[in-house]
């Protein structure tokens, strides 16, 4: 399917709340078939301006959809559909079986508090990608990369958990955040210092030496990403032979180490934000086979001696949706 296809004018980084409601759903359904018979025009009264600025035009929306229908043909089987909450929006999210299509294929709409449509995508639901490392054991003497008690945003080993396992590089990767009582900030969500993990010390996650590092580009103000730079501000540590590390999205001039350095499990390697292509301030987090982001295999990360949910984990993988810290 032509990525072209693919609308997104709504992201967030925030835990969706898996709470059913009928009338997301009831209302998910009306514009799913509304966009499926054709009939745009009750869809785009009920978007909000941003996304009329995004599409554009009616007319452009119904190129957009000519399109889709064109390369995936009519709608088959419903295979599942949901509706959740995400940081004040209700998410419609269906799957479903195409005429056209091997792949299902996810349409997604967003509502504001107005029921207004702040967001919506159709595009083929994502697969893992394959990978040679399923049982690779991490040879380096992983820690969590940093202290205090932090959530796993993304996490695991599936797509269902972790959005990352579609790329062969980040096939094992995390995203990691602070949530207190189910949210990620307080107060205005625009300012970054006001999410918990802003400017939260990163760590070294090894004995290892400095690849690389960047340390001058801005934060990305919420709403804006910057994906020429995806790691954002990061540091590429090389840990055990075929082993790097890659800790992106850091807070601009906060890293401390500089390239050819030597450090040890726990040092201080930067200060977490929100540089480089992300929604909110997070560290992301993974291992791969090279020290090049754009060609590297994915590497799964056991890390040591820590808790998940108040459990004590001797080694393991951290899941979507827990709550870790050391237990050192």
């Amino acid at each position: 399917m032509n990525r072209a296809l693919a609308i997104t004018l709504f992201s967030t980084l925030s835990l969706p709340v898996m709470a059913q409601t009928s009338e997301t759903l009831d209302i998910g359904r009306e514009r799913s078939e509304a966009f499926l018979s054709g009939q745009l025009d009750l869809i785009w009264e009920d978007m909000t301006e941003q996304m009329h600025d995004g599409l554009g035009s009616l007319e452009a929306f119904s190129d957009f959809h000519q399109q889709v229908t064109a390369q995936l043909g009519q709608e088959a089987t419903i295979l599942d559909e949901e509706a959740t909450t995400q940081d004040g929006y209700s998410i419609y999210t269906r799957i479903a079986q195409w005429s056209s299509s091997d792949t299902p294929i996810v349409m997604q709409f967003s509502f504001d508090t107005e029921g207004m449509i702040a967001g919506f995508f159709i595009q083929p639901e994502p697969q893992a990608a394959p990978s040679a490392h399923l049982d690779y054991q991490t040879p380096s003497d992983l820690r969590l990369p940093f202290d205090g008690q932090w959530y796993v945003f993304w996490g695991g080993r599936d797509v269902a958990d972790n959005y990352h396992a579609a790329d062969p590089a980040q096939r094992f990767a995390y995203d990691f955040l602070i949530q207190e009582e189910g949210k990620s900030y307080e107060g205005a969500p625009d300012v970054l210092e006001n999410y918990f993990c802003w400017g939260r010390e990163i760590l070294a996650p090894a004995d290892g030496q400095v690849i690389a590092m960047v340390d001058d580009l801005p934060d990305q103000p919420i709403g804006e990403t910057d994906a020429e730079n995806p790691a954002g501000n990061h540091v590429i540590l090389a840990l055990a032979d075929g082993e790097y590390a890659f800790l992106a999205h850091m807070a601009e001039s906060s890293i401390r180490v500089q390239r050819a350095d030597t450090v040890a499990k726990g040092d201080v390697l930067g200060l977490c934000g929100n540089s480089g292509n992300t929604s909110e301030p997070h560290l992301h987090f993974h291992l791969q086979t090279t020290p090049d982001l754009m060609d590297g295999e994915g590497l799964p990360a056991q890390f040591q001696t820590y808790m998940a949910d108040g459990e004590a984990i001797e080694s393991g993988e951290p899941l979507r949706g827990q709550s870790i810290s050391n237990a050192e």
